[in-house]
């Protein structure tokens, strides 16, 4: 997988998604909501973060915010150690380097056969930041 077909994949699959990129980020988010994203993807290192060494060629970080209950069952814990992790590592779902205490979780240069694993993951991503947008506007009418 290249980050234009997973690009396209989001597109395709998530009809209410709507992208910007900052920072050098493409972060997709439900609706006009642009306060979290629910997946980006990061494509080179910069200033703020570079643990993933980015720069390589072909190396790109796709980010996923899941629930909770997800992120324990994928790492026995909400609460992980990210010091154990190496961040560097290609097609490997771990915590998010930063993000981890959210619930997000971070795969550099899924292959097709780990995107295949993400795809539920990304599908409750979206779902979680649609009933966010729900309940945000709801309150808000």
């Amino acid at each position: 997988m290249d980050e234009s077909a997973i690009s396209d994949y989001m597109t395709q699959t998530f009809p209410d998604a709507e992208t910007s990129n900052d920072y050098g980020y493409l972060f997709w988010y439900y609706r006009s909501e642009r306060m979290v994203p629910f997946a980006s993807l990061s494509s080179s290192d910069n200033e703020y973060d570079n643990v993933s060494n980015l720069n390589r060629a072909g190396v790109y970080r796709l980010n996923i915010g899941v629930s909770r209950p997800t992120f324990q069952a994928l790492f026995g814990t909400d609460k992980v150690a990210v010091e154990n992790y190496d961040f560097t590592t290609l097609d490997e779902i771990m915590p998010h380097p930063q993000y981890a205490n959210q619930s997000f979780i971070c795969v550099l240069a899924p292959s097709a056969a780990t995107f295949e694993k993400l795809r539920p993951l990304l599908t409750e991503a979206y779902e979680l930041a649609a009933r966010r947008f729900a309940r945000k506007n709801k309150t808000a009418s």
